[in-house]
């Protein structure tokens, strides 16, 4: 597999007219070659892929590195690109401008004073937003792993118990489950913390009438999930059981319009449309969502703002909430699967309103 997506991101280099990419985003490292430490470097040429790391890693690359030659050297890594690769010095090199740092490119320049690199973006971040089998199947039982836990934390959401409390059940419950770790920190907004798209959990008790939104996630196999449901714990204000009614069917339009060859724009608008002419488009103040990976936020990004268009194969979050200030909030989220004419919504979690 490794072989393949290097063979792929090679048949781009020409039409960029690079000679060689410099990868230091270890995701896309993974993603290329199968590393999962977190020191290195790849570098890709027409004709060959280099993978750099140090003496740390020796044994690791050796099991994990495929379709590159690996390099163990003892100083820093892009010294070696000079040291024991040596960059002829005519080459165009493409670097990962929104993921190498100043000064590391900085110290590039210094090596080879004579190379020029050429800011690039999306190369290998396309190959990466359409998932192969192997990826789907990790991506679902991630979202399965999550589902399970959201199904048993419920349990636990009551008057009287602190939303840092429910986020320590996530945490924990994922890594019961065999996680690896959280996706992100776990969000537990209650009351008019639900307005507070991310907020982070705090001591503030639950309380008696209030709505409560999680948004969690793990990472297994190197994959992610990432699932927000919002529930009522007694019942609640009578606006707020009516803006969640708009929230699930705005959702719900946003799944079923999802297909290959569909402009993320566009399902942004279908979403976004239906929650405006209910009045509350003020109150949904972010994007539909995201693509989902080796990174929890990767692209295609589903926004108002996306040039991007879904292919099969893609999978993404499909996320809209409505915030209102001193009252509270709702969000609903599914990981989806874009096929050709269609989608699969991965969750299995339930979408009508819970009341505990």
């Amino acid at each position: 597999m490794s072989s393949q997506r290097l063979h792929a991101l090679r048949t781009r280099l020409s039409s960029a007219r690079l000679d060689v990419l410099l990868i230091s985003f270890l995701p896309h490292i993974r993603y290329l070659t199968g590393f999962t430490g977190s020191n290195g470097i790849c570098l890709v040429t027409r004709t060959q892929a280099l993978f750099l790391s140090d003496g740390r890693y020796r044994q690791q690359a050796r099991e994990e590195v495929r379709g590159a030659r690996v390099i163990i050297v003892p100083a820093s890594l892009y010294e070696a690109l000079a040291t024991r690769v040596g960059l002829t010095l005519k080459e165009r090199v493409g670097i990962q401008e929104q993921y190498l740092p100043v000064g590391e490119l900085n110290k590039l320049k210094k090596l080879f004073r004579k190379v020029r690199f050429v800011p690039t973006a999306g190369l290998v971040e396309s190959l990466a937003a359409v998932k192969d089998d192997d990826e789907i199947a990790k991506i679902t039982a991630a979202v399965k792993l999550t589902d399970e836990v959201f199904d048993e934390v419920l349990t636990f959401i009551k008057p009287g118990v602190k939303e840092l409390d429910i986020a320590a059940e996530v945490s924990y419950r994922h890594r019961l489950k065999g996680a690896e770790a959280d996706a992100f920190e776990p969000i537990v907004a209650s009351g008019v913390r639900g307005a507070l798209p991310h907020a982070r959990a705090t001591r503030k008790t639950i309380r008696k009438g209030e709505m409560v939104t999680l948004d969690m996630g793990c990472r297994l196999n190197g994959y992610h999930s990432d699932l927000t449901r919002t529930v009522a714990v007694g019942r609640p204000p009578a606006e707020m059981r009516r803006v969640y009614g708009i929230v699930r069917e705005a959702q719900q339009r946003a799944v079923d319009a999802a297909a290959g060859g569909l402009s993320a724009r566009a399902l942004d608008a279908v979403a976004r449309s239906f929650i405006r002419r209910h009045g509350y488009g003020k109150y949904f103040s972010h994007s539909l969502g995201h693509g989902l990976g080796l990174q929890v936020h990767e692209a295609p990004r589903l926004s108002k703002l996306s040039k991007e268009t879904l292919v099969s194969g893609n999978i993404v979050t499909i996320e809209p909430g409505i915030y209102i200030p001193n009252l509270g909030g709702v969000r609903i989220e599914d990981n989806v699967v874009i096929r050709d004419g269609t989608a699969e919504v991965l969750n299995r979690a339930p979408k009508e309103l819970l009341i505990l």
